[in-house]
């Protein structure tokens, strides 16, 4: 993907809302924000073609429809608000865990080695983030990766998240109530209310 890919959405319509239509440069984040049930996470999992949507989607200049959902999604890399883990051991989850992020997160390297069992929620949410990294995707899809967690914990996936945008000029869209990252340079927000658009502020540089 090359260095100065961006994510385009257009005309995308989610199965409950209406269209949006948006573009977010390489390299720069956009928080979707409103209150519950405004359609935040449906925004998203439409952009990663998990459920039935309308429009199109482009990321550089690759379109959603031009290929295979899981090449899309590896493409758009979605964190879920809820992690899903399916095998007993952490490391069997992924092939090539990557080692500086699991530090920054708070983790040593025999974290891999742990029974899933033993994780708390906090710890699902910072090792799913690390998990998706490791896909190397070229935009993110981010359902509130800080809620539920400490301060010291939001900070560090924050610093995560903030590192791999400028590092891999990535685009990323990040479902938020709160502030999180307001500081990043080049960020926006689209403001969503009943699956409907009623404001945004993007301060693109």
């Amino acid at each position: 993907m090359p260095a100065n890919n961006s994510l385009r959405l257009e005309h995308l319509k989610p199965l409950h809302g209406e269209a949006v239509s948006l573009q977010v440069p390489a390299g720069c984040t956009c928080f979707v924000r409103g209150p519950s049930g405004a359609g935040k996470s449906l925004l998203l999992r439409a952009v990663a073609d998990l459920d039935v949507n309308e429009g199109e989607v482009w990321l550089g200049d690759h379109r959603r429809s031009a290929m295979a959902a899981h090449r899309w999604r590896r493409l758009a890399g979605f964190l879920p608000a809820e992690s899903h883990w399916w095998e007993d051991r952490v490391g069997d989850h992924q092939t090539h865990w990557p080692e500086p992020v699991l530090e920054k997160l708070g983790f040593a390297i025999d974290v891999l080695q742990w029974s899933v069992s033993r994780l708390s929620t906090g710890e699902k949410q910072r090792l799913a983030l690390a998990r998706l990294l490791a896909c190397q995707p070229s935009a993110l899809l981010l359902d509130e990766p800080v809620a539920n967690l400490d301060s010291a914990n939001a900070e560090r996936v924050t610093r995560v998240i903030d590192d791999y945008r400028q590092e891999q000029r990535a685009p990323i869209l990040w479902v938020s109530h709160g502030s999180e990252n307001i500081a990043t340079a080049c960020h926006g927000i689209l403001w969503l209310e009943r699956g409907k658009e009623v404001g945004r502020e993007l301060e693109w540089s």
